[in-house]
């Protein structure tokens, strides 16, 4: 869970850029850029995610998640709702018009990675259970995503899971495949980066680059609009881990410098890499930086820490891992 706030947090500035212009901006992004690094609409809605599975945890249901919707977001006065994404407008504008889920999921940004940015709290919740971290995530996405827009929330919850309890970034990237359609855009884009990762890292000349290069070039469709798409994100993201072998710093910098939606794909690359190498992983510095988060988007999310959602989650002796 902290891995995804600094994820966020260092990816939040370059998102939506291309490398080119992060490279002519700030060279290469290998710390906070910002004075005071601040996580998005990521971070607060794995919160929100995380608070409804410890109230609920394997009994969650459809209708919980609908209520919760409700309840902490769309019948309140969320004000700006600065840096949601498209998906998320999507939904609220359905839900109060009266539409329940799984409508309430019909709109055209279905398929973005909104709930695989949310997706790590089940993970933690159901470690060493990548099946049951897949069914309880699809469960809250049903709300706002249909599709592939499910699958990359299960394939990053499977691979929360199995790196809670491995120490193989193989495992991690095998357990994601098992949850979602072999001939799914989800699955295709993830093998191919990670595909991609791998040839580009044994390269004796390999710069990190080229590797994102090549990792990029694996997915990204040329031209294309919108930068939140479901297979292209989680692909992204697993390349970045992949070809870091699972090293918490090279995977969310690798996953920065990339962009697009960088503050996702860096999230759950750090969701990943902190899920699979501990708390200990996670630079102290960046660690420290990370405060409670500021209800920029979810003003009912206000005061709510990734560390306390982590620990609210996990068993005590899963502590290390859960906050990571």
């Amino acid at each position: 869970m902290l891995g995804l706030a600094v994820g966020d947090a260092l990816g939040a500035p370059a998102e939506n850029m291309k490398p080119s212009q992060i490279r002519e901006r700030w060279g290469r992004i290998e710390d906070f850029v910002s004075d005071d690094p601040a996580g998005t609409d990521d971070t607060e809605y794995a919160i929100f995610s995380g608070l409804l599975l410890a109230e609920h945890g394997s009994g969650l249901t459809l209708e919980h998640v609908e209520h919760a919707w409700h309840e902490w977001i769309a019948d309140l006065d969320e004000g700006p709702f600065k840096g949601a994404g498209f998906s998320e407008r999507g939904t609220l504008e359905n839900l109060r018009r009266g539409l329940a889920a799984p409508i309430s999921a019909q709109h055209r940004h279905s398929w973005s990675d909104g709930l695989a940015m949310r997706a790590a709290p089940f993970g933690v919740y159901a470690a060493g259970r990548p099946a049951e971290a897949a069914r309880l995530v699809a469960i809250d996405g049903t709300v706002s995503h249909d599709g592939e827009g499910i699958y990359g929330g299960k394939a990053v919850a499977a691979g929360v899971a199995a790196a809670m309890v491995s120490d193989s970034p193989d495992a991690v990237v095998q357990a994601a495949l098992s949850v979602i359609p072999e001939d799914s855009w989800t699955s295709r884009s993830l093998q191919r980066a990670v595909s991609a990762a791998r040839r580009a890292r044994l390269n004796p000349d390999a710069t990190p680059l080229s590797i994102e290069r090549a990792v990029r070039t694996s997915v990204i469709i040329g031209g294309y609009p919108w930068t939140d798409l479901a297979p292209e994100a989680v692909g992204l993201a697993f390349g970045a881990f992949t070809a870091a072998r699972g090293d918490f710093m090279t995977s969310v910098l690798t996953a920065v410098n990339m962009g697009r939606d960088a503050d996702t794909t860096a999230a759950v690359a750090g969701s990943l890499a902190g899920a699979l190498r501990g708390a200990s992983a996670i630079p102290e510095e960046w660690a420290e930086a990370i405060r409670p988060v500021r209800g920029t988007c979810l003003p009912s999310m206000k005061g709510h820490h990734v560390v306390e959602i982590a620990d609210r989650l996990a068993p005590s002796d899963e502590g290390d891992r859960a906050a990571s």
